[in-house]
């Protein structure tokens, strides 16, 4: 699927959709770094992408990079409600929370 995708982008195919699948194909074999690059650029290509804030905080946090995540959640928690994604705004909200209680406990 990733390959299929990759190939897509290289014709010049370049749109928010595209990258988050890419995003997704990347998480799913466990390349974070790759999947983060093409979920901010989905997130840059269509701010109100509620799915890619989230994917986007999801490959953030699996790069040890808990700030950036934070952010992206809590982007992603205000796109969601404005789209009215009331599932993802849960889903986000939880990763949140988590976020938070593995941060206190670094401390």
């Amino acid at each position: 699927m990733r390959e299929k995708l990759e190939k897509l982008l290289a014709q010049g195919r370049d749109s928010a959709l595209l990258r988050f699948g890419l995003g997704d194909a990347c998480l799913k074999e466990h390349d974070a770094a790759q999947a983060a690059l093409h979920l901010a650029q989905a997130t840059q290509q269509q701010a109100g992408y509620s799915a890619a804030w989230k994917l986007l905080g999801k490959a953030l946090h699996q790069l040890g990079r808990l700030e950036e995540a934070q952010a992206a959640w809590t982007t992603g928690v205000t796109v969601a409600q404005q789209q009215g994604d009331l599932q993802a705004v849960k889903e986000m909200t939880v990763f949140l929370k988590r976020l938070q209680k593995q941060q206190q406990a670094a401390e």
